[in-house]
């Protein structure tokens, strides 16, 4: 998971989230975070993990800006278009480039090694740290205590990784007081959370050190690994943009419908600028700004870069990111961009209207999981509309207007 540089404007909208964020920590007194402390040290001792290593539990204090960020992750909050202009800009594009010759010994070993190729690892590199020139502020202890002790859905997340990354101190990996990263506690060049770490993390270099944050060659290597463990195979694509057939189904527009790449010609699916292969890897249509944006068959490959992480504008950017190191076009249909996407308050709102509506998504929690998208599509079908699961403005006012 990727740090971002914070401009003047976040920085407002984390000062004015910080007003109405977590009244129960607020109002509560630090006995409570400390009690906390104390279970999660007592977890960490029956695990093996020595007095001066959990030495660093204390002292600890919340940070209410790591809630903030949390609740403003770029991949969740942006208009797809936004989000790839910053994600795969010219600036990062051509530093990447630029990269490409002064470390071809080190791809061309990896490449060997894992199977994965130079451009999808500079990719990951570029989007995760700006090619190692950021790898976050945040105090990586700090920040997931405070996810474990009042991260909501990420509580149990924060507790795992806190725990974690105390065994990397233990390890002597990285001394405690350099160990610096992202709100999520994700770490070195290409931000490596502390469980993904411990399982993944490889010494490339042959040095006796898993050094992600100072070696380039571990840092690639360990991607490398991690992608290669996840299932990424360098001789299929991770997609094609593609155009779809008149009276197309909208329904099939979905991440967990995969039909095989001769199916989807079958039904007359067409590649935009290369052939789509009929054959039978199995493929998902992905339609990120819904039916009238750019349509992308995605392929098990786009699933391997979900386990980096699980946001599929992420995922998207990495793949026509990769492409464009490597020579190739970016997307070719316009993006649509009076369809905006529902920011994560009016999605919130547009859950509450369809439940009651008789159109389930579970908890309101301005999320777009697959409960809501399948409940969307439901009311969609139900009033003739187009079938894509996809959350507008438009369909906000209908449902409002009853």
């Amino acid at each position: 998971m990727s740090m971002r540089l914070i401009n003047f404007t976040s920085c407002l909208i984390i000062g004015f989230t910080l007003i109405n964020l977590s009244p129960d920590i607020k109002a509560e007194p630090r006995s409570g975070f400390n009690q906390w402390l104390s279970e999660v040290e007592a977890s960490a001792r029956a695990e093996g993990l020595s007095e001066a290593t959990l030495q660093n539990l204390s002292g600890l204090e919340i940070d209410l800006s790591i809630l903030a960020l949390a609740a403003r992750q770029p991949e969740y909050v942006k208009p797809i278009w936004d989000y790839l202009d910053t994600m795969v800009s010219d600036i990062r594009l051509n530093k990447g480039k630029d990269l490409l010759a002064p470390n071809k010994a080190i791809f061309d070993r990896l490449e060997k090694a894992y199977g994965v190729n130079r451009y999808l690892l500079t990719a990951i590199w570029g989007m995760e740290t700006n090619y190692g020139g950021y790898m976050g502020k945040k105090h990586v202890l700090r920040a997931l205590a405070t996810l474990g002790y009042d991260g909501g859905r990420r509580k149990a997340f924060g507790r795992q990784q806190l725990i974690a990354a105390l065994k990397i101190i233990e390890a002597g990996d990285i001394p405690a007081d350099k160990m610096f990263g992202s709100w999520a506690g994700a770490m070195g060049q290409t931000q490596f959370i502390p469980t993904t770490y411990l399982d993944y993390a490889v010494d490339a270099t042959g040095d006796g050190k898993r050094d992600i944050w100072n070696s380039r060659e571990d840092a690639l290597g360990s991607a490398a690994n991690y992608l290669k463990v996840s299932g990424w195979r360098d001789e299929v694509r991770w997609g094609y943009e593609v155009t779809l057939p008149a009276g197309f189904d909208f329904g099939q527009a979905d991440l967990a419908h995969q039909k095989k790449l001769s199916q989807w010609h079958k039904i007359g699916v067409r590649g935009v600028k290369r052939d789509v292969p009929q054959n039978s890897e199995k493929a998902a249509l992905y339609l990120p700004a819904g039916y009238s944006g750019p349509a992308f068959l995605v392929t098990d490959n786009f699933r391997a870069i979900l386990r980096y992480n699980t946001a599929p504008f992420y995922a998207l950017a990495i793949g026509i990111l990769s492409d464009r190191l490597a020579g190739e076009e970016g997307v070719q249909t316009e993006w649509l961009k009076s369809e905006r996407p529902l920011h994560p308050a009016e999605l919130k709102e547009l859950q509450k209207l369809l439940t009651a509506a008789g159109y389930p998504t579970g908890k309101p929690d301005g999320m777009m999981g697959k409960k809501t998208r399948d409940a969307i599509r439901s009311y969609q079908r139900r009033y003739k509309l187009q079938p894509d699961g996809y959350a507008t403005p438009a369909l906000l006012e209908m449902l409002t207007k009853g």
